[in-house]
């Protein structure tokens, strides 16, 4: 399970103006017609052709919990692309990004500062470059730690530094042991 690949993904999906499908055979119809096939459906879903059958017909009603999980992310992944990328274009042109986080930071600073780890909660507000750099990084197919990095950075530059007014000799920040994490855009 990736973090902020989750949390991205959960707060475009804020975004969606009409809710997505909430059966199971509504959700495989959904997907059918998406990808133009039953066959292609089921090898996405790891599940037989006839099951795909099956479920478009409402003769299964009742997915395994594993599918359930994987037919619901398809679909939301899938829901209103057209609203996902205009949420997307606003928050990485002019509205930016929320990230609220309790996670243990610390940072690498000149000696003679407290530069210890510590838990922090923290509710800060990104600037639209970070949303963007986020956004690209994951369409791009980045990594957890990869986010997590450009979080990191995002929090150096917003939180610890403060725009460039404060703490102007802080090298790195860490962004570790991660409890809870939530975008709002």
């Amino acid at each position: 399970m990736s973090l902020f690949g989750d949390g991205l993904e959960k707060a475009l999906q804020k975004a969606f103006t009409r809710p997505a499908p909430k059966s199971a055979g509504a959700q495989m119809r959904y997907l059918v017609k998406q990808l133009k096939g039953t066959k292609a459906v089921a090898q996405m879903l790891r599940i037989s052709q006839r099951t795909v059958e099956r479920y478009v017909k409402d003769q299964i009603k009742t997915p395994r919990p594993g599918l359930a999980a994987r037919l619901e992310r398809e679909v939301k992944k899938r829901w209103q692309p057209q609203i996902q990328a205009k949420a997307r274009q606003k928050a990485a042109t002019t509205g930016g990004i929320v990230i609220d986080a309790r996670a243990r930071m610390g940072y690498t600073a000149p000696i003679g500062s407290t530069d210890q780890d510590r838990l922090r909660h923290l509710t800060v507000a990104l600037p639209p470059v970070y949303a963007a750099r986020l956004f690209d990084a994951q369409e791009a197919g980045a990594s957890d730690a990869q986010l997590q990095q450009i979080a990191a950075e995002a929090l150096k530059e917003v939180y610890f530094q403060d725009g460039g007014r404060r703490a102007g000799s802080l090298e790195e920040v860490r962004f570790t042991d991660v409890q809870h994490l939530e975008f709002e855009l």
